[in-house]
C-alpha cells in the first residue's frame, strides 16, 4: 500500500510516516516513479498461553501426582510448548467445586490446557467443558497415555454414593423438619 494510505490507516500524517520510513522503522521501498509503498507486515499469531492440570483423588496417591506433572512436563517440551502454569489439586474428578480448576478455567488468558486424561479434568461433562474452551478459542488437550486407574474411579464412585446419599437423607430430615414446624404452628393456632 502507499505510504500516504498506510499514514491514513495508522492515524499519523504524511510526514512523520515519511519520517519513519526513512528512520527504518516501516518496512517498504521506493518504486521507480518515487512513490513508497509499505509492505504489510504479517498478522502475528498470539502467543500461546498452556496450562498443565495434574490431579488425583486423595492425599494418598501424592506422589502420583508429581509424576503426573512431570510427565505432562516432558510432553509439553516434547511439542514445543511453553509452559505458563502448572496446576496440581488434590480432589475428587466428580467434585465440581475445585478452587484451582475452576480458577483455572476462568483464567481466559490460557489458550491451551493439557490434562493426561479426560477424567483427569473431569469424570462428568468433558465434552461441555471442550465445547466451552472451543467457543473462546481455546484448546483442551488430552495426552491420554493408557492407564487402568481403578483406585480413582472406586474413590469417585464411593463420592458420588456419598453425595446423592447426604442430599437423600439431607431432604428427608429438612421435610420432617418442615412437617414438624407446621404441626407447631397448626397446634398454636388452634389454641390461640
Amino acid at each position: 500500500m502507499k505510504l500516504s494510505t498506510y499514514a491514513k490507516q495508522q492515524g499519523i500524517s504524511y510526514s512523520t510516516a515519511l519520517r519513519w520510513w526513512k528512520a527504518g522503522q516501516i518496512k517498504g521501498y521506493q518504486a521507480p516513479s518515487g512513490t513508497i509503498i509499505v509492505q504489510e507486515e504479517e498478522p502475528r499469531l498470539p502467543v500461546e498461553k498452556v496450562a498443565i492440570y495434574a490431579r488425583v483423588s486423595s492425599a494418598e496417591h501424592r506422589e502420583h501426582l508429581e509424576r503426573q506433572a512431570e510427565r505432562l512436563l516432558h510432553y509439553c517440551e516434547a511439542r514445543g510448548y511453553q509452559v505458563a502454569q502448572v496446576v496440581k489439586e488434590i480432589a475428587s474428578g466428580v467434585n465440581d467445586d475445585r478452587p484451582k480448576l475452576l480458577s483455572l478455567l476462568k483464567d481466559t488468558s490460557i489458550t491451551r490446557l493439557v490434562v493426561e486424561h479426560k477424567d483427569r479434568l473431569t469424570r462428568f461433562g468433558f465434552r461441555s467443558l471442550e465445547t466451552l474452551f472451543e467457543a473462546q478459542g481455546r484448546h483442551i488437550e488430552v495426552v491420554n497415555v493408557a492407564e487402568n486407574d481403578t483406585a480413582d474411579l472406586m474413590t469417585d464412585l464411593v463420592a458420588i454414593v456419598s453425595s446423592f446419599t447426604a442430599q437423600l437423607y439431607g431432604q428427608r430430615r429438612a421435610k420432617r423438619k418442615a412437617e414438624r414446624v407446621i404441626q407447631a404452628l397448626e397446634a398454636d393456632d388452634a389454641f390461640g
